[in-house]
């Protein structure tokens, strides 16, 4: 095996280990006191850009890259105080 022939190896291989390190993740984001989904929450890989908003039903879906990603979950209210 010549050197060029070698070195494109090596990059496929480097290139095939980054794509591998990306997954997906779901899941549902619910109220405790009532069980139902919370629209509208913004769910974010902590340290990024990379995120996403929870549906109607509370669903979510985003990729992630790394085994220790965490994800940080921000809800914003307004509501009317008397």
């Amino acid at each position: 095996m010549d050197k060029t022939t070698a070195l494109h190896c090596l990059l496929l291989f480097l290139v095939g280990q980054g794509w591998a390190q990306s997954r997906p993740v779901s899941g549902r984001v619910l109220d405790k006191a009532t069980n139902e989904g919370l629209p509208g929450v913004s769910v974010i890989v902590h340290g990024t850009t990379v995120g996403t908003a929870t549906d109607l039903e509370g669903r979510f879906a985003l990729n992630i890259s790394g085994p220790e990603a965490t994800l940080q979950f921000k809800l914003f209210c307004l509501s009317k105080f008397p």
